[in-house]
């Protein structure tokens, strides 16, 4: 009776564990929020985040309380004789919080990792060109974003990246933008949308204007957005990413419609943050 007894049992709290989970991870995670807020990490958003400064005071508040979770439960690695203290660990989270105002979040549940260099780092791609040639390319990045658990990116461009709030180029928005996108599954330009959101409509809107910047960079005109968002969809919506928190007013008054997508999609209206 025992030996079939025993296999209910535990499937049983199999299941209560699984179930129990997500409830207790939010109880931890709500007793970390109503944590104080540490003067020395209050001082590092000063001094890293001046358009902290022009977020409305409930926003204010809510970034706080993720960067506590995002601080708690995200392991940060120094590379290259980088040294992993607070002010690295607040800076990355401020930013890569901005992306996760007002909804109900996960805190980028693929994410377990972020690996911090000094500066720009080279990635080296292997491959065959069309003779079945193998070869080598070195790329230098700012940052990158693995859709298994891991985020790269250079501190040098982090720091310059908050320093500098309305030049649309920000790698930590643009990387966090990657695992909003990598949630369900590779970077496609196409994360997972709220419910008042339309895929088609998202997709009309942001084809639309992907193309229009291949063909701005192809003839040479000028675009407000940086060329690298001509990659691919993905590299479009993170680039958009950037310049909807850094430049709201010419995104607003340039592309209305994609501004208006990305307020959606974010839920924060950042035109009216100053």
């Amino acid at each position: 009776m025992l030996e079939y007894f025993l296999p209910l049992v535990i499937a049983a709290l199999l299941i209560g564990y699984s179930a129990g989970k997500p409830y207790w991870r939010e109880h931890q995670r709500n007793k970390i929020r109503q944590q104080p807020f540490k003067k020395e990490w209050r001082q590092v958003l000063q001094k890293r985040m001046p358009y902290f400064r022009q977020m409305p005071a409930d926003l204010q508040l809510q970034l706080k309380q993720h960067i506590q979770v995002f601080k708690v439960e995200k392991h940060f690695v120094g590379c290259n004789g980088v040294v992993i203290n607070d002010e690295i660990r607040i800076t990355v989270a401020a930013q890569a919080c901005l992306l996760l105002l007002n909804r109900k979040t996960d805190y980028y549940p693929k994410l377990k990792t972020i690996l911090v260099y000094p500066s720009a780092f080279i990635k080296e791609h292997q491959g065959l060109n069309g003779d079945g040639v193998h070869f080598v390319q070195k790329s230098t990045l700012a940052g990158e974003s693995w859709d298994f658990g891991k985020v790269v990116l250079s501190w040098q461009d982090t720091v310059k990246g908050a320093d500098i709030p309305d030049d649309g180029r920000n790698v930590v928005i643009h990387e966090f933008a990657h695992q909003l996108d990598q949630e369900n599954g590779r970077a496609n330009g196409a994360p997972i949308l709220g419910r008042s959101q339309n895929y088609q409509e998202w997709s009309t809107v942001f084809n639309e204007q992907f193309e229009r910047l291949k063909h701005s960079i192809a003839v040479g005109i000028p675009t407000l957005f940086d060329s690298y968002g001509a990659t691919n969809p993905a590299e479009f919506f993170a680039v958009a990413s950037e310049v909807f928190f850094e430049q709201p007013y010419a995104l607003n008054h340039g592309y209305p419609e994609l501004y208006q997508q990305l307020s959606q999609f974010y839920f924060v209206d950042p035109v009216h943050w100053s």
